[in-house]
């Protein structure tokens, strides 16, 4: 069985820091074979974990993005009603003898109710993500991305599969997991969430990373850079966070600021260089005059 200190040191050959937190999840999560909730703001990484451990730990990834009015249908499964209705063109003479000896419209009606289960069978079930996952012949992560999108109704319907690792289908009965994946799931804080979707879960929070964490994050993805000018834009950025903008740049901005410099070479921040490339990190036109400001302050 992996330990805390193993699912670190996966994380990190996959490119993803990892705090003590994350990692103690993580492992509980594999060890009591529950999901995760992981809440913070966006941009932090809550999504990132989820394809690292996918990727580390050869799980296939099978995600389900969450949006308002998201269903079963979408979500758990379907029917391929355009298959049934072919099948029942493709039997029509054989279905037209079958109900031909039928005395009336009442008998013939009750015959063709007993082989209904021939079109509602898993040859015309549409697997959607969570019953794809759950029929995996290889544990896979599933991951439930953005659940505070959804809404309440959607959230009764993950209950079951959360609890139980199953999927009751009227007409097939209750199908349960091959091997139950490991399921997170993430949510920006812009509704709250259930307490009954929250009792089924581990619970963390990933917020801003802090200095050193932040510094080792862009090391990691960007070796190119040199530490000091990568501790410099990570404390430039710090300090933006604390302004008053309506975009605060997150983690994946951090990235993307680092990207940007190390594809024009950059070695040093300077209030030119944060002006030719503010757009990695401010993403309306008032936050941009902001940042300018601040970075003529800072190196100006």
């Amino acid at each position: 069985m992996i330990t805390e200190q193993e699912v670190k040191d996966l994380l990190r050959t996959g490119g993803y820091i990892a705090d003590e937190a994350i990692a103690t999840a993580v492992f509980l999560a594999l060890r009591m074979e529950k999901p995760i909730l992981i809440e913070g703001p966006p941009g932090v990484g809550k999504t990132g974990l989820a394809k690292a451990l996918s990727a580390v730990l050869d799980f296939p990834l099978v995600r389900l993005q969450c949006y308002e009015g998201i269903d079963e249908g979408k979500a758990l499964y379907d029917w391929e009603y355009g298959k049934q209705l072919l099948y029942t063109q493709l039997l029509r003479t054989q279905l037209d003898n079958y109900l031909s000896v039928s005395a009336d419209l009442r008998e013939a009606v009750e015959r063709l109710s007993a082989e209904e289960s021939l079109f509602f069978s898993r040859n015309f079930l549409v697997q959607r993500p969570i019953l794809r996952s759950f029929l995996s012949e290889k544990r896979s992560l599933l991951l439930i991305d953005e659940i505070d999108r959804s809404g309440d109704e959607f959230e009764a319907l993950l209950l079951e599969c959360l609890s139980d690792f199953q999927v009751s289908i009227p007409e097939l009965g209750v199908i349960e997991a091959r091997q139950k994946p490991l399921v997170i799931l993430t949510s920006n804080g812009t509704r709250m969430i259930s307490d009954a979707l929250r009792r089924r879960c581990l619970f963390l929070y990933i917020g801003y990373p802090e200095f050193e964490r932040e510094v080792a994050i862009v090391c990691a993805r960007y070796p190119e850079l040199c530490e000091t000018l990568a501790r410099q834009m990570v404390e430039f950025l710090r300090k933006v966070r604390e302004l008053n903008l309506r975009k605060s740049p997150s983690v994946s901005e951090t990235l993307d600021w680092a990207q940007v410099l190390s594809i024009l070479h950059v070695s040093q921040l300077t209030p030119e260089v944060v002006a030719n490339t503010v757009g990695a990190i401010a993403k309306h036109q008032a936050d941009l005059q902001q940042v300018t400001e601040l970075a003529v302050h800072e190196f100006g």
